[in-house]
């Protein structure tokens, strides 16, 4: 069935395409929820303007975002997370840890363009791609630090540290 999109539908098409479906998926989704209309020379009509004024609004999205991955490119996120001797960390970097260390540097980065396979577990540095668009990405490198007062000089912390907590936890018990 051939049915006009009325507004964008991901990975179908932009508003005021005209796009082959399955009946089923356009009636029982497309036409009810309003996002597509019969293709009649009537609708095509109608929708002329307003297929005109977004597309000029996806060409400018497309170049802000585009100016986004350019500003972006290369950037550093230092984060720092509590972690035991070996590097391992207590719970896990993810994305919008990432992209809420960028925003705070200025950056334009929403948490939906940090593409990681999994969540970063350990200490160390590593490079995160930002999807931005299909085809525009960049690389930022993100480097997580062990949290605390040593922890910032080295990455692994100090060892002292879990000693002395320990020692503070059997004389609280022996009490």
């Amino acid at each position: 069935m051939k049915v006009l999109l009325c507004e964008d539908v991901k990975s179908l098409g932009w508003l005021g395409d005209i796009v082959e479906v399955n009946t089923g998926y356009a009636r029982n989704y497309l036409l009810p929820q309003g996002l597509a209309k019969p293709a009649t020379e009537a609708n095509i009509k109608a929708l002329g303007k307003e297929k005109a004024k977004r597309s000029e609004q996806r060409i400018r999205e497309r170049e802000r975002l585009g100016k986004a991955a350019a500003a972006v490119e290369g950037a550093e996120a230092v984060l720092a997370a509590k972690a035991n001797e070996q590097g391992v960390l207590f719970g896990s970097v993810g994305a919008g840890d990432i992209a809420g260390n960028l925003r705070e540097q200025g950056f334009e980065v929403a948490n939906e363009y940090v593409r990681l396979e999994e969540n970063i577990k350990q200490v160390g540095t590593s490079q995160v791609t930002l999807e931005f668009d299909r085809d525009l990405t960049a690389t930022v490198s993100v480097v997580v630090v062990a949290a605390g007062s040593d922890a910032a000089a080295s990455p692994l912390g100090s060892p002292e540290e879990p000693e002395q907590e320990r020692k503070k936890w059997n004389e609280a018990d022996s009490e």
